[in-house]
């Protein structure tokens, strides 16, 4: 069984995810946060989230394509687990590389039997390869990664937790370090912010009470490794975080960005335009988006730039909407923060 719906999500909404699920996004710009991280290179790719994440969309013109599925047993299969429990990034499906997944999303297959798509997003993440890895590796990083889940909060050296897998000749902390290009210790650790970024942002408890349920011993030391991690205190984060309140403040910004970003780049524009000082509104984007003004407004820029392109325009129409002074210029930015061209983009769609 599973449960799909195409819905409008509303702008720096949190929405938890209660079950294992697959979002396609169909259209829109701008960046999607997903556990206190944006992403920006959502487009063509199939997201996989389980229970316990969450998503907000940075944009108010998103329309996606929501999966729910409700066949528990399935997701504790090995071969699955790879598709939703994420070890740095996002886990998600490329559909440029994925004939056989685009066709399940299609509209007229995806109500018959979409619970098919796991079992053909599992072979192709594993073709995709992203660590470089066997299927045997793979199983030994994910038990570890299970593990972690468990134990986070419990203490346990990364000795420890290696010693909990039958690791069948491996080192495991070796083969973390070297596939996943982070320590045992660093996914612990990254595991434990997450959690406390979640106690802080969406439930009452003090700070105390996070610290000790994180396995944090003294209140102090766990505010001095949460404010070096993020930038900012508990109290500060759960603040700008700003769950309950749901200010404009968000929604303001993007509009004007929307609005001026082809014809205003500097960030004393944006700041009197929201009564602020440059470095007010700086720190202010800073700690409620988790990105800076001036990568706003490049990916503003970026994204209309991919839209045209889209549509066929040519790169000197584009240059000049987006007041560039030579064409040239405008490729070298695009090629700068996208790695290719604005030809090998356009080639490529």
């Amino acid at each position: 069984m599973h449960k799909v719906e195409k819905i409008s999500p509303e702008l720096n909404k949190v929405y938890f995810i209660e079950k294992h699920t697959l979002i396609h996004i169909l259209s829109g710009n701008g960046s999607i946060q997903v556990d206190f991280k944006n992403y920006f290179d959502w487009q063509e790719k199939a997201i996989f989230l389980e229970k316990g994440q969450y998503i907000k969309f940075l944009s108010d013109n998103f329309t996606i394509r929501r999966i729910e599925f409700t066949n528990k047993d399935k997701f504790y299969n090995t071969e699955v687990r790879v598709l939703f429990k994420h070890l740095i990034s996002l886990g998600y499906i490329d559909l440029l590389e994925c004939d056989e997944c685009n066709n399940f999303l299609s509209e007229s297959t995806l109500t018959d039997n979409s619970s098919n798509i796991i079992d053909i997003s599992s072979k192709q993440w594993y073709w995709q390869n992203p660590f470089k890895a066997n299927k045997e590796e793979y199983q030994i990083i994910f038990d570890i990664k299970d593990i972690i889940d468990e134990e986070y909060s419990n203490n346990l050296t990364s000795n420890d937790l290696a010693n909990l897998i039958n690791d069948n000749g491996y080192n495991a902390q070796a083969l973390i370090k070297n596939k996943v290009g982070l320590s045992i210790k660093n996914l612990v650790s990254s595991k434990r912010l997450q959690e406390s970024q979640k106690q802080i942002a969406f439930t009452d408890k003090n700070i105390q009470e996070i610290s000790y349920d994180l396995g944090f011993k003294d209140d102090a030391y766990f505010n001095r490794v949460f404010k070096n991690s993020t930038g900012q205190t508990p109290k500060q984060f759960r603040e700008n975080f700003d769950f309950e309140k749901r200010d404009a403040f968000t929604q303001n910004i993007l509009e004007l960005l929307q609005k001026y970003h082809t014809q205003e780049r500097a960030l004393e524009f944006y700041a009197d335009k929201m009564n602020l000082s440059i470095k007010a509104l700086s720190t202010k984007v800073k700690s409620k988006m988790n990105i800076t003004l001036g990568q706003l407004i490049r990916l503003e820029l970026i994204n209309t730039a991919k839209f045209m392109l889209i549509e066929g325009e040519s790169i000197s129409a584009i240059s000049r909407t987006l007041g560039f002074e030579e064409p040239n210029h405008f490729t070298r930015f695009f090629k700068h923060y996208l790695g290719i061209t604005p030809t090998d983009f356009k080639s490529g769609i």
